[in-house]
């Protein structure tokens, strides 16, 4: 049922953003960014936001959204299984995931004709197929948003009928279909605001660094919030070597944090001074950026998106199995303007103390990339998004 101040001048309620995709972090957090950064800028001006964020129950973003205290709804998703094949695409999973797309369209039909938003944002996941849809159904704008350098399934979906398409790298542009190349804005990838207000010394006292040498750089490792097994294993082995130039910060995940310090202990005292294990960074997490010189880590697009607005130079280490391969894409987009170093293929400790001892050493290189990096940083991309909303709402 549409609302009754739905036909009232915009100044006088509420705007109204629905916001669909998740099922991992990286389609939930630049969603939740663009949420909170539309909130400040409207509240500027005098005016509320009602945002209606429609998921999976099962998603990262249910709970995000809970946290947030944004009103959520879901629609049922499927998920087709392609195959060169034509047999196997019958199959009976991938007949039960039809159904459930057809449901979910109509599902997501009525919720948006409900809301009557102003306008929708979809962020990628299976979830924003069916609601971009309606949305173009309903006369709302759609505006998609694409996080990585290559092209998710569902956005390539929703492109055609996509009011505006954002995306976070100008070379995305010619993967889009012809048609929708004119309507592309280049946002970047919102990152969130508190990254960039980190300090190193709160770093120092949250963490306990007070082994750390100040004459050294400092590493961070991290592998994302499970950790890494890879990436774990390599440092593992480079760790001797490793702490003879620098200080390490080493987020390792909850499963590995036991094995690690045992290693550790078993350092010489000077070096063991030197590294800090830690199953898991929070809300220190941009004091700790902060404070890092090099950063090894895996190569999603968030990760991504912060290392570059920071400035921060990295040895990425890409997550082989990410879909379609991206997080390889990501990594050598970088590398190939200068702005950081990709392990792709068969990783090594030795591959890892070569690529890291030039920037451990010679801190004009280390600059330079870092530098390079920057440049290809959006920090504004939250703002830029937010922008494009607000016209393609005032568009429609």
């Amino acid at each position: 049922m549409h609302r009754a101040d739905h036909h009232q001048p915009a100044a006088a309620r509420p705007f109204r953003l629905l916001v669909t995709g998740g099922g991992t972090g990286g389609h939930t957090y630049p969603a939740l960014t663009a949420v909170r950064t539309l909130r400040a800028r409207l509240g500027a001006a005098g005016q509320g936001l009602e945002v209606l964020w429609v998921g999976t129950a099962e998603g990262l973003e249910a709970r995000v959204a809970a946290n947030e205290g944004i009103p959520f709804a879901t629609v049922a998703t499927g998920k087709i299984r392609r195959s060169s094949n034509p047999l196997k695409m019958a199959s009976p999973a991938n007949v039960r995931d039809m159904f459930r797309v057809v449901r979910g369209i109509l599902q997501a039909r009525k919720v948006v004709a409900d809301f009557a938003p102003d306008v929708v944002l979809a962020t990628g996941g299976y979830v924003a197929v069916p609601v971009g849809r309606a949305a173009g159904r309903c006369g709302a704008p759609l505006v998609v948003h694409e996080q990585t350098v290559r092209l998710g399934l569902a956005n390539r979906m929703l492109a055609r009928i996509a009011a505006r398409f954002a995306v976070s790298s100008e070379s995305t542009v010619p993967l889009l279909p012809e048609g929708a190349r004119a309507r592309a804005v280049v946002t970047g990838n919102p990152v969130r605001p508190e990254v960039f207000h980190g300090v190193p010394a709160k770093a120092v006292e949250a963490l306990g660094l007070y082994g750390f040498d100040p004459h050294l750089p400092t590493v961070y490792v991290t592998g994302g919030a499970q950790g890494s097994l890879q990436i774990n294993g390599l440092v593992e082995e480079a760790l001797p070597w490793l702490l003879t130039g620098a200080n390490v910060v080493h987020q390792c995940g909850a499963a590995h944090a036991d094995g690690l310090r045992a290693r550790a202990a078993a350092l010489p005292p000077h070096l063991a001074a030197r590294y800090l294990v830690t199953p898991f960074v929070g809300p220190e997490l941009p004091d700790v950026l902060a404070l890092a010189d090099v950063v090894v880590s895996r190569s999603g697009a968030g990760t991504i998106a912060e290392l570059t607005a920071l400035g921060k130079a990295s040895v990425l280490v890409p997550l082989a199995s990410s879909a379609g391969n991206e997080q390889a894409h990501n990594a050598g987009h970088l590398q190939d303007s200068g702005a950081a170093v990709a392990l792709l293929g068969e990783v090594t400790a030795d591959g890892l103390c070569r690529a890291v001892a030039p920037l451990l050493s010679d801190p004009s290189r280390r600059a330079e990339m870092a530098h390079r990096a920057r440049a290809q940083g959006r920090p504004d991309a939250a703002e830029r998004l937010v922008d494009v909303l607000l016209e393609a709402a005032a568009a429609k």
